[in-house]
């Protein structure tokens, strides 16, 4: 139902997007070719995911367990995939990465508390009260890692439910990490 923009037919104000998107990842993700049909949620996504990736104070594994604790809580059949060929290139740990996939406990105490601050703050719509802050807090975390966390789930939230809306198909890089919800199998 959706189209898939490639660069000679993508509304005017998604081009420059879509080549930042080419030169950051290789290549233009289906994801972004969607995206390109509403330049302001492309710029958003963009944006979001840039800041948190760039500008927050968490490791690269630590932003990843923020998004996979999103894309799994929101079944996000393009994301896992996506993602896990992510963590895969940057040579994160493969049983952080298949906990996370399959809804399992991380094997590192302090990235299970950030797992679970994340889950918290998504099945609690952001109300989680201040024990489970404390709990974040007491694992190592800081009240601005707290908020950080915040711009990466916003990120996901585009992505995940633009996924949802618009059934993307996995880009072929990552069909080799095809995933189904543990729940669905």
């Amino acid at each position: 139902m959706f189209t898939y923009y490639e660069l000679d037919n993508a509304p005017e104000q998604s081009k420059p997007l879509m080549e930042q998107s080419q030169k950051g990842f290789g290549m233009l993700p289906n994801l972004h070719k969607i995206l390109a049909e509403a330049p302001a949620t492309y710029e958003a996504y963009n944006t979001t995911f840039s800041l948190f990736m760039n500008n927050t104070t968490l490791s690269p594994v630590e932003q990843q367990v923020v998004f996979m604790t999103s894309n799994f809580e929101n079944n996000c059949h393009y994301c896992v995939p996506g993602h896990t060929w992510m963590m895969k290139a940057g040579k994160m740990p493969e049983q952080v990465i298949e906990a996370l996939r399959e809804g399992t406990v991380i094997p590192d105490t302090k990235l299970q508390a950030l797992h679970d601050f994340a889950k918290a703050l998504l099945d609690q719509r952001g109300h989680i009260g201040d024990d489970k802050l404390q709990q974040f807090l007491d694992a190592g975390y800081t009240k601005r890692q707290a908020l950080e966390v915040l711009t990466g789930l916003a990120s996901k939230l585009i992505s995940n439910f633009t996924n949802a809306l618009t059934h993307t198909e996995v880009d072929a890089p990552m069909k080799a990490f095809a995933w189904t919800h543990p729940s669905q199998r």
